[in-house]
């Protein structure tokens, strides 16, 4: 036989091994010692021989053996997106014709060898990222002198980056971004020896001091520059102006002074970002001549002087983002007319003069954002025709003028913002399908409030104080079942609130305030479960107030300046209403808590004995109804477990996403009451012990014997997988599902210091562990602020599509053995949705209370908004000390830290006793505050968490370190105004400016 066909069928042979030793995967069933390797989709041959090996995302779990190099030409080896375990393989020294290896995506641990130039002397192409590695990258991979490719980014390394890298001359492209624990270090001159890079991606690294131009001087074939979100400080060389291929410019984040420089011959940058850094000076005259760039981002520094013309001719520019600074003058006319602009973000600044005319000429705008500046003028009409917007914010200018009928209909626009202007004209008939954010106050619009304001099915919104409008408030707005917000206070409203105003099921605030209503208040509004602030003052109602009214839980009440009647409701007699009914003559109360009259003897006593005498009797009846269904349940409950004991074991199937060392029987043996931790709406949690491996695991168990619909079932089976391929230091890990069809059991890593409320509360709550809130000072609740919103910005923004948890709270934070805090039970929620016929899964659905997000309860249109609430709720708890759900008597937590903020108390005043430091008082306060703007009441007012990230990192050297990513990346912040009062809670306030 030839020798070629031996070696053919020798290197088959390894091959089925490895497939054997890799468990038989199914994505490798087509291998067999039939066919040829050739053939199979993961190998690569040349001539026969096998040259390249593709096992990328199989779902591997096993080490990586030793046999994989036992092939002489293999070339190409691709290991990537697997759950390879362990240190760094060094059986990969044996693969000594190795040119590309990709071990990116795995779950190698461990410091790199430092003898890691024994690896192919051929490579070309090193992709290490998104392990688990630590310690220093070693000096030695400076000696793989054939290198094009250097992928290192987002590991654990805690040590430094080596200055050899400089002498792989070869090197095309190096990512050593988002390696945010590298040890303070500069950017070392010797990496100016790599003339032949083209590819720099040096983002989150902790790099420090300036920007060495010597580095850059030779470096002419660069096309793609990132420094972004580090700690660079000083001016920005003119080198990187002058690299003739740079096509991205990525300099935002850092700590960058000093003037742009006036001269660029960089031609052919597509991507320019600059924004939050103190830059000052003008923006130079010569990006005008730019005529390849797209994306122009300035935002967030302190550039004066105008606005370029030539900018607003570039022929490709899409995206331009200058807001926060202070820039002056007109706005060039020609924005928009030479390209086809998509977002257009001036705001904050002090500009003057009018909109321009072509802003969407190309038809792609999505948003119209110029708010905080001196504008004037008209509004052109040309907007009227732009379908793609999504958003116009021309609040606080000075714009005037009928505004254009048509941009209410714009087809897909969903805010319209006009506040502060001197707009006139009146309400539309119709507005975009879409429309759910109407925002016009303090204006001169007039008229009457159109009856087909009830086809504004998406309003969430409407803000229209202190306008023009006349005549009654048609009864067709109450149909408006998405209201959450209404403001008309201060118009010339008249006549009676519509009785049909019980349909707005949803709605939070009620400002009618300063108009000419007269009438009854309808009853009806006590029947509005989320209604927290009423406003009815300065009106003319009459009659009394419903006691219906009484039963809400009110933040801000106002009746007063009316001509109301009779006693007040019981439950409003109390000092924190004590000016809500001031200028109303007739009224009294029944205890002489607030300042009016006393009623008491007017209104009789109907409490006699006969009614005393029906308590005891329905009293009796209820308790013996209990009796029965107890004895009831037990009697169920018993002969359910007797058959649960005979169905034994059989259909239990585990599916694993970690590789683990225990079997379905060492988990279902051990479901016992006394290994219960916990349980709640999602179901049982078990602390079990596993003795090969001398280490616990959490195990959650749900719906436990309630056989699942079949869509369902398989719709809960795509969920866990896609949770078991998680892998984030703050996310608590998804070992395996253990599942039948009537129960399902999640076993997750078990985190030795339980969860961030026992830490926080455990003292307070009978029953939990006795811990120590004292050995959590503020330094370790900072860290834990920012590990818990790590995990859930990585959920948000980085997964694909976005994750929702649901269930934010402080018991779903859990803290290792260091404190570093981890997300539990993410998902968990939605798949308990998914079967919501089930009454037990409904606490799961709804959140917690005194951590649910408003909207939450009234819509299924939920998005990541609902999350930012309840970590607002939580970063409360850590400044305050308060749990949750009990802020006082009155309220939760949010609406006490809402109230005592705008009630102008000293904010040192919420913070917990036992943390309080005066050396911590401003980073207190700062979080305090940003706690206050996730839970506004309105989702579209909170910040995403890249942006509640960006601020906690700000925070002292508690936290991880200063980075501006999430800001950068995520959409403008608009001025996030107090749900409550006038009072507000400002950017600058919280240092986004």
């Amino acid at each position: 036989m030839p020798f070629a066909v031996i070696s053919q069928l020798n290197e088959r042979s390894t091959l089925l091994n490895l497939k054997r030793e890799f468990g038989d995967p199914p994505s490798l069933r087509l291998w067999n010692d039939t066919s040829s390797p050739c053939d199979w989709s993961e190998i690569t041959c040349v001539d026969g021989n096998v040259t390249g090996i593709n096992f990328g995302n199989q779902n591997f779990t096993a080490a990586v053996p030793a046999t994989i190099c036992d092939f002489p030409n293999l070339g190409f080896l691709n290991l990537s997106f697997n759950y390879f375990p362990g240190e760094f393989p060094t059986v990969l020294y044996n693969c000594t014709k190795l040119q590309h290896l990709d071990l990116s995506q795995n779950n190698f641990n461990g410091t790199l060898p430092a003898d890691i130039d024994r690896l192919s002397r051929e490579l070309e192409h090193l992709d290490l990222a998104a392990n688990g590695f630590s310690g220093n990258i070693p000096k030695k991979i400076g000696l793989l002198s054939k290198l094009k490719v250097l992928n290192l980014y987002q590991s654990d390394y805690d040590g430094t980056f080596p200055s050899e890298i400089g002498d792989l001359l070869e090197l095309e492209e190096l990512r050593l971004a988002l390696n945010d624990r590298f040890l303070p270090a500069k950017i070392p001159t010797e990496f100016g020896k790599l003339k032949k890079l083209k590819f720099l991606w040096f983002t989150e690294m902790n790099l420090i001091g300036e920007i060495p131009a010597v580095v850059f001087e030779n470096m002419t074939a660069l096309e793609h520059v990132d420094l972004a979100d580090n700690k660079l400080s000083g001016q920005i060389p003119d080198v990187l102006f002058g690299l003739k291929n740079l096509t991205a410019l990525l300099l935002y984040a850092n700590d960058l002074i000093g003037e742009i420089p006036k001269s660029i011959s960089a031609t052919n940058l597509v991507e320019f970002d600059l924004s939050v850094n103190n830059l000052t000076g003008s923006i130079p005259e010569a990006i005008g001549n730019l005529t390849k760039l797209e994306f122009l981002n300035l935002f967030n520094n302190q550039l004066t002087g105008k606005i370029p013309p030539a900018i607003g001719k570039l022929p490709g520019l899409k995206e331009l983002r200058l807001f926060t600074n202070k820039l002056t003058g007109e706005i060039p006319a020609d924005f928009g007319f030479y390209s086809k602009l998509e977002g257009f973000e001036v705001s904050e600044n002090q500009l003057t003069g009018k909109l321009p005319e072509n802003l969407c000429k190309g038809g792609k705008l999505l948003g119209v954002v110029v708010y905080s500046n001196n504008l004037t003028g008209d509004i052109p009409e040309s907007l009227g025709d732009c379908g793609s917007l999504l958003t116009v914010q021309l609040q606080n200018n000075n714009f005037s003028g009928e505004f254009p009928s048509r941009i209410w209909s714009a087809l897909d626009l969903y805010s319209l913002m006009l506040t502060n202007n001197s707009f006139t004209g009146k309400l539309p008939e119709t507005v975009a399908w879409n429309l759910s954010r109407i925002e016009i106050d303090n204006n001169r619009f007039s008229g009457e409030i159109p009856k087909k304001i009830g086809t504004w099915s998406s309003l969430a919104v409407f803000k229209a104080g202190n306008n023009r409008f006349s005549g009654e408030i048609p009864k067709e707005i109450t149909s408006l079942s998405n209201l959450l917000t209404i403001f008309l206070d201060s118009n010339n409203l008249s006549g009676e609130l519509p009785d049909e105003i019980i349909s707005w099921k949803s709605l939070i605030t009620i400002n009618l305030s300063r108009n000419k209503l007269s009438g009854k208040i309808p009853r009806a509004l006590g029947s509005l479960p989320g209604l927290v602030n009423l406003d009815l003052s300065v009106n003319q109602l009459s009659g009394v107030i419903p006691p219906e009214i009484g039963k809400l839980k009110f933040t801000t009440l106002d009746l007063s300046s009316n001509k109301l009647t009779g006693e007040i409701p019981n439950q409003l007699d109390n000092l924190a209403y004590e000016r809500s009914f001031l200028n109303n003559s007739n009224l009294c109360a029944d205890k002489p808590v607030i300042n009016l009259p006393d009623c008491r003897k007017m209104l009789g006593s109907s409490k006699g004995v006969p009614g005393k005498i029906l308590a005891m009797i329905l009293a009796i009846a209820v308790l013996l109804l209990a009796i029965t269904l107890l004895v009831t349940f037990f009697v169920i409950r018993d002969y359910t477990r007797k058959r649960r004991r005979k169905r034994g074991l059989e259909t239990w199937k585990l599916t694993s996403f970690h590789r683990v060392d225990f079997a379905e029987s060492n988990i279902l043996t051990n479901l016992m009451e006394h290994n219960v931790i916990g349980s709640g709406g999602s179901g049982k949690v078990y602390k079990i012990f596993i003795e090969s491996s001398g280490q616990y695991v959490a195990v959650k168990r749900i719906w436990d014997n309630k056989k699942l619909d079949k869509n369902v079932e398989k719709e809960f089976i795509a969920e866990v997988e896609i949770l078991g391929t998680i892998r984030h230091a703050n996310i608590v890990k998804l070992l395996c599902c253990i599942s039948r069809e009537d129960s399902k059991l999640l076993v997750y890593e078990y985190l030795e210091k339980r969860s961030l409320d026992q830490w926080l509360h455990g003292k307070k709550k009978r029953g939990t562990v006795e811990t120590n809130n004292n050995n959590l000072d503020w330094s370790r609740r900072l860290n834990i602020a920012v590990g818990a919103a790590q995990g859930l910005c990585y959920m948000h923004h980085d997964c694909t599509p976005a994750i929702i948890h649901r269930d934010v709270k402080s018991s779903n934070i859990l803290l290792d053995y260091e404190f570093n805090a981890k997300i539990a039970d993410f998902g968990l929620a939605k798949m308990l949705v998914k079967q919501n016929q089930q009454p037990h899964t409904m606490s799961a659905v709804a959140g917690s209370f005194g951590y649910i997000a408003p909207e939450y309860a009234y819509t299924s249109k939920v998005d990541e908004k609902i999350d930012v609430y309840s970590f607002g709720v939580v970063l409360l708890e850590l400044v305050t000390g308060r749990e949750g759900n009990n802020g006082d008597e009155h309220t939760n937590l949010a609406d006490w830290s809402w109230r005592h903020y705008q009630t102008g108390k000293p904010t040192a005043e919420a913070f917990d006793e036992d943390i309080k430091e005066a050396s911590k008082t401003e980073e207190m306060t700062t979080v305090f505050k940003l706690g206050l703007m996730c839970t506004n009441t309105l989702p579209s007012h909170r910040p995403t968490m890249k942006e509640v990230l960006y601020v906690l990192r700000q925070q002292g050297l508690g936290a991880t370190k200063k980075t501006a990513t999430e800001a950068h990346e995520a959409p403008l912040l608009v001025s996030l105004s107090g749900r409550r009062t006038s009072k507000r809670v400002e950017d600058e306030d919280l240092g986004f400016v």
